[in-house]
């Protein structure tokens, strides 16, 4: 199956995790209830029916996904004492790159970028907790999840424009420099998810609409 293929190819199984980051599934566990570890993205529920000479033979379990970047953030979380510490680091990343990436001329006048950084920076905080940055971006960790939206804003605004208005010099750069940032982060999503992805509508659409 494609999906097993997928998920085999890009990310790892608790089991792989616990083995790569050196902890035990009650410690993982103990991290996620302390709100410092994200929960897996993808859960995966396996009916299995085998016939053999000796007869059918039914199983019936459950693998959860991690993306493979969580290994290290779980090697950061020794080194820190709770969630509080646990927010600043992954903040202190996500501000960084946004910080790298204004030096490189990619930047936006969204507000949830300036004036409303902190309340969006826990609501990025809420959703990696939750697994979903770990399904859409390659690695699950704070710099690339600051890539990925700064991109997708800035990709939004421009292809806000009306159609029929020809894109100017510098909208046409920003906009190749920002579809190429998020191809950078952005994974490439299960068969069953692409048409509805950012990868798809923001990535492959954009650059056949523009010409990219």
């Amino acid at each position: 199956m494609e999906l097993i293929r997928y998920l085999s190819d890009c990310f790892f199984t608790e089991e792989q995790l616990l083995a790569v980051s050196g902890i035990d599934a009650d410690e993982l566990a103990a991290l996620q209830q302390r709100a410092m570890m994200p929960r897996a993205s993808y859960r995966l529920r396996l009916d299995v029916s085998c016939d053999s000479f000796f007869g059918t033979h039914q199983e019936h379990t459950q693998l959860d996904y991690y993306a493979k970047g969580y290994a290290s953030w779980i090697g950061l979380l020794h080194s820190l004492g709770g969630e509080g510490e646990a927010y600043q680091g992954f903040a202190e990343r996500y501000r960084a790159r946004l910080g790298q990436l204004k030096a490189a001329g990619l930047c936006t006048d969204n507000p949830k970028l300036g004036a409303g950084l902190e309340q969006h920076l826990r609501e990025e905080w809420r959703h990696f907790l939750d697994g979903t940055y770990g399904l859409c971006t390659k690695t699950g960790l704070p710099e690339e999840i600051a890539s990925k939206e700064l991109a997708t804003m800035i990709i939004r605004e421009i292809i806000g424009k009306p159609l029929e208005q020809t894109l100017s010099t510098r909208d046409r750069i920003c906009l190749t420099l920002a579809v190429d940032l998020l191809d950078t982060a952005c994974s490439q999503f299960p068969p069953h998810e692409k048409e509805r992805s950012s990868r798809h509508l923001l990535i492959d659409e954009v650059r056949k609409t523009y010409q990219l």
